[in-house]
């Protein structure tokens, strides 16, 4: 089913994990630190890492902005850090999603085999059937997306999230429909993580992100992939 990496430093915490992760049949690393984690998850050797914020050595966000300056392995936060600007921060940083603790083990598990699926290559070209729009376009096999025939630099998310707007160019389409078919687990109540996710795309695809001219807002709505870009 593939291989997670634990990184926490509550070993009580981390040996539940690795008890239930296990029973559903996933494999297993640990770290109980964030230079230990750091080292394993820029490793390759996990398919999705569970990422506490307060670790001794270096927290989890600053872990998770190394991470993402070369992997794009995906990230599920689990913390006791409930505050609003701790789970912006953690998006805006890179992560896929957001756990706190307590949290039921059904539900971190519906998000880890979201978050799997979404990242798994043959689940990616399958879904991924969008042709090229104007100057955006994406080869299904690398799983690339170019503008201009220049290769862009983006999270898995981010890939799903350009091929679904590019199924249907021009149509609006709402924070909802976006968590349910991109995020791909039953909507919880956070739609920021949406906003957050397409404030960084655009970062990366437009060339003024604050006048954006591929994907545009409607405003109360969501958001739409201008046809003549």
């Amino acid at each position: 089913m593939g291989t997670i990496l634990i990184i926490e430093d509550e070993k009580t915490i981390a040996d539940i994990l690795v008890f239930n992760l296990k029973r559903e049949g996933y494999e297993t690393l640990v770290a109980y630190d964030g230079i230990e984690g750091l080292e394993l998850a820029l490793s390759g050797k996990a398919d999705l890492i569970l990422l506490d914020v307060m670790l001794p050595g270096m927290d989890g966000f600053s872990l998770l902005c190394r991470l993402r300056e070369t992997s794009s392995t995906p990230v599920i936060m689990v913390t006791a850090r409930e505050e609003e600007r701790d789970k912006i921060l953690g998006l805006e940083s890179g992560a896929d999603d957001y756990v706190t603790k307590p949290f039921s083990f059904k539900e971190l598990s519906a998000r880890i085999k979201a978050n799997m699926r979404r990242s798994a290559p043959e689940k990616a070209r399958a879904e991924a059937r969008a042709p090229g729009v104007g100057a955006l376009s994406v080869d299904r096999e690398s799983q690339t997306v170019y503008k201009h025939e220049h290769a862009l630099e983006l999270t898995q998310r981010e890939y799903e999230l350009v091929c679904y707007f590019l199924a249907a160019p021009g149509k609006v389409i709402s924070r909802e429909e976006l968590m349910e078919n991109v995020w791909g687990y039953e909507y919880y109540g956070d739609l920021r993580a949406v906003d957050v996710a397409m404030r960084r795309l655009r970062e990366k695809l437009e060339d003024d992100p604050a006048e954006p001219r591929y994907i545009l807002t409607k405003r109360g709505i969501g958001y739409y992939l201008s046809a003549d870009a």
